[in-house]
């Protein structure tokens, strides 16, 4: 019954919302994206030797399935861009807005290949892709395994529950001991911030971020992990989640900066695509990476969290 309340209400929310967000947030989003540092201009850089790109084409990978960084959406309203190999799909989200800005700097095309969250790192070791902008964070583990450039959003680990939840009200990590959780496979979330709370009931990780949100909705689990941008993403699609913030207290998960700092990864040595991605995100402010991220998320497709499975 609950699953079945869960699938209606998004679904209200993306016959009733839609609307708005094209009005009312996309006034807000036209403000944002014109108080962002203009895009430069390298298109006198001679990038015909760098590996990956010598043919004027960045092609990167990403899930397409993990907002607001990026999803799947039907049409290419909002800036989106085709995914390869596909005949009516398309890229968006604030790695796609990025990606975007990398390529307008060198007048590179942009190719984007949709693949699973645990293909990103093999896929670009071995040269499927040339870069991944997905949403990873630059872990001291996944640096012995690629280059990284960035970081192109600083992000802070926060759990989500429910309105009705006994957890609701936690001030700390400490309150969410004895809880029944999970979150998406191979993430810090998972693999170091849940195993912090003490006697936590860790069920399965999901395969996918819109997964984990359907096993918090539908109750399987009684909070789940993530960081900021994916909870604010998921408030703005579920009205009865409840966004936890620990940050500045002293019962918070404990983690490296390279476990919030989220980075583009491309292949091992090859620093010569690096440091033309670093020049390019060089130019921005942490406030402009907010200001892309806030982008996305108001116009994300609501629509999206009822694929979820």
């Amino acid at each position: 019954m609950r699953r079945l309340t869960a699938m209606l209400m998004a679904l209200c929310l993306v016959l009733s919302l839609s609307a708005a967000a094209f009005a009312a947030d996309g006034a807000e989003t036209d403000e944002a994206a014109a108080a962002v540092a203009e895009v430069p201009d390298f298109t006198d850089v001679d990038t015909s030797a760098i590996p990956g790109v010598e043919d004027g084409v960045l092609t990167i990978a990403m899930e397409c399935g993990y907002a607001p960084y990026n999803w799947t959406q039907k049409d290419d309203s909002n800036g989106a861009v085709p995914i390869s190999g596909t005949n009516s799909e398309y890229a968006n989200g604030y790695d796609v807005i990025i990606a975007k800005r990398i390529c307008e700097a060198y007048g590179w095309d942009l190719e984007v290949i949709r693949t699973d969250w645990d293909s990103l790192v093999p896929g670009v070791q071995t040269g499927l892709y040339d870069a991944v902008i997905a949403g990873q964070s630059m872990t001291e583990q996944r640096s012995e395994e690629v280059e990284f450039a960035g970081p192109y959003y600083y992000a802070t680990i926060v759990c989500l529950t429910t309105e009705d939840s006994e957890f609701a009200d936690a001030q700390g990590i400490s309150d969410l001991a004895g809880g029944t959780c999970t979150a998406q496979i191979e993430t810090i979330w998972y693999d170091t911030c849940l195993p912090q709370i003490e006697g936590a009931e860790i069920q399965t990780a999901t395969e996918t971020a819109p997964a984990m949100l359907m096993a918090l909705e539908t109750g399987a689990v009684q909070f789940v992990c993530t960081d900021t941008p994916t909870a604010k993403a998921a408030c703005a699609a579920y009205d009865d989640m409840v966004l936890l913030d620990f940050a500045g207290t002293e019962d918070d998960f404990e983690v490296s900066q390279g476990d919030i700092n989220i980075g583009i990864s491309m292949q091992k040595g090859n620093t010569e695509l690096r440091d033309a991605i670093n020049a390019v995100l060089g130019t921005m402010t942490e406030d402009d990476f907010v200001a892309l991220m806030d982008q996305a998320t108001a116009v994300q497709p609501l629509s999206i969290y009822l694929d979820a499975e």
